[in-house]
């Protein structure tokens, strides 16, 4: 396996190949490292569908599907493979922390300084829009919990779980989040550089 530095600019290439393209965007990036690595280890478990503690390529393809990031799997076996140890099938959770720096340092660069106010706005404002399904200005119940059903969360089996969720970041109490609550809640779990 070659250098990090290597790592990364063979990322690059393959990302300059397929659809993924970097940006300057810092998008849903936690600026603390222990929330970063709780939310790594929660999407982990999730990807890893048969609970083997290896994500597959076929399971890390499948995962990307669903967020609507189709790839080949070609693609996405010549992106992964070399952070994949030899003795092993799939990504252990290290190996999957190592490609998930990787990443981030192609996409967003490595310092988390220097943060752009509007541009952290703009981020906000594509989040929610992902939730905003019928364009309203509004999350409601149903709509966030069609997202959650989308990745695979457990939160959205049951409609009074996302009820609850809803109203925990409800500020004005009538049943739906708007932007401005989206980002006062966004803004609680995010740490200031």
């Amino acid at each position: 396996m070659g250098s990090v530095a290597g790592e990364n600019n063979g990322v690059v290439d393959q990302c300059k190949r397929s659809k993924l393209k970097p940006s300057s965007s810092s998008s849903f990036r936690l600026r603390s490292p222990s929330l970063n690595s709780i939310r790594l280890r929660r999407i982990f478990d999730l990807f890893d569908r048969n609970h083997d503690s290896l994500i597959s390529v076929d399971e890390l393809s499948q995962a990307l599907n669903v967020l609507g990031l189709d790839a080949d799997l070609s693609e996405i076996e010549s992106m992964v493979k070399s952070y994949i140890k030899p003795e092993n099938t799939g990504l252990k959770f290290e190996d999957f922390e190592v490609l998930h720096r990787s990443f981030n340092d192609v996409f967003f660069g490595s310092k988390y300084d220097d943060q752009d106010p509007a541009q952290d706005e703009s981020d906000l404002k594509e989040a929610f829009d992902v939730f905003d399904e019928n364009g309203d200005g509004f999350i409601s119940a149903k709509e966030l919990q069609v997202v959650l059903e989308k990745l695979g969360l457990p939160e959205g089996s049951e409609i009074d779980r996302v009820e609850m969720m809803i109203s925990s970041v409800d500020q004005d109490h009538d049943g739906r989040v708007d932007f401005f609550e989206f980002k006062d809640m966004m803004q609680s779990v995010m740490v200031p550089s």
